[in-house]
């Protein structure tokens, strides 16, 4: 199993990637959320120019964040800075266009966005319609601007069959945020693959999930408070998701729902107040602050961190690779060198 890391865009982020680089991981990611998190390309950029070896990743870009050409061109230009070491994440926009207070895109948008990012990307002509005028369109740089030769990676931000289904129609692979059930990713894999062969592309490809980690030490209470730190990050994404969506907050279990009842009330907000976005997302992916740390309740501590002791947690990686995770992205945010660390030394 591969691991990697993903932090937050922000100056300096280049600093941890060497550190990354240094450990041994195998790729770094920055988020792509405009309004919480600095620009992705800009630190990425940084990154770039800092390391030789460890792959770059976006995770994840959107057809709601960028144009088709200013997406393959920030992706080209970072590919000629790191040829070769651009992986280019693609989903609906879930958070980022919540974040605006608006809808993620359509499924069939994700999938002719990134069809179109793999042609440019390429050096090959595409597509592109803007209201009723289309035309063909291709780089048309003359010089280094941007690296067209060396591939890119692309992988699409999947949470259920469908999304998995394009990856494989477009043979890319598949990312996915906070889903641990080796379960889900057996089925990821099959959808993938049968939409990959039906498709006439190949059926192999890199799965990535983001997540968190903790090694708890000897009589460490596995919900206590420095694993609800370490992986709080992950678990205040879903019940800020839930919060956002009640259709999806009646399939939670009890006390993970009433943690998003807390929230709203404790954000001075509703599910139906038309500028929840203003606070549910404050500090979104951040380091939890102390007085939330009750949100994160037992039960979203044990599906969505990786919290274990290392025997556990071994038992529980070599699980997921079994399912089809070809690579585990930890975002570090209690002590981001010591839990990487950490990662490190627990797969060494």
């Amino acid at each position: 199993m591969r691991t990697g890391i993903v932090m937050t865009a922000r100056p300096g982020v280049e600093d941890l990637a060497v550190r990354a680089e240094e450990l041994g991981f195998s790729s770094f990611w920055v988020y792509d959320t405009p309004m919480v998190n600095g620009d992705p390309f800009v630190s990425l950029a940084l990154c770039a120019k800092a390391t030789s070896r460890i792959k770059l990743g976006i995770g994840v870009t959107s057809p709601a964040l960028r144009s088709t050409p200013a997406a393959a061109a920030a992706v080209s230009s970072l590919n000629a800075i790191a040829p070769g070491r651009v992986i280019c994440g693609v989903g609906t926009g879930n958070t980022a266009r919540r974040t605006l207070g608006m809808l993620p895109t359509r499924m069939a948008e994700l999938e002719s966005f990134t069809a179109a990012l793999q042609d440019l990307t390429a050096g090959r002509e595409t597509g592109y319609r803007e209201g009723d005028r289309e035309r063909t369109i291709r780089f048309l740089h003359v010089g280094p601007s941007v690296n067209t030769a060396d591939p890119v990676e692309f992988v699409v931000a999947a949470f259920g069959l469908k999304a998995a289904a394009i990856a494989g129609r477009l043979g890319a692979g598949v990312i996915s945020f906070g889903l641990l059930a080796p379960e889900a990713w057996t089925a990821f894999d099959a959808a993938r693959r049968e939409a990959a062969r039906g498709a006439g592309r190949p059926e192999e490809a890199d799965s990535y999930v983001m997540t968190s980690l903790h090694v708890l030490a000897h009589g460490e209470d596995r919900h206590g408070d420095l694993a609800r730190d370490s992986m709080g990050h992950v678990a205040m994404a879903l019940l800020t998701f839930a919060a956002d969506n009640p259709g999806f907050a009646e399939t939670l279990e009890p006390d993970e729902a009433d943690a998003v009842r807390r929230l709203l009330e404790r954000r001075g907000t509703t599910a139906t107040d038309p500028n929840r976005h203003a606070t549910l997302y404050r500090n979104y992916l951040g380091r939890i602050e102390p007085e939330d740390r009750d949100l994160v309740v037992p039960s979203l501590v044990d599906k969505l961190g990786l919290v274990g002791t290392r025997a556990e947690l071994l038992d529980r990686i070599a699980a997921m690779e079994k399912a089809g995770i070809t690579e585990i992205v930890i975002q570090p945010v209690v002590d981001p060198e010591s839990e990487m660390t950490e990662l490190a030394a627990l797969m060494s």
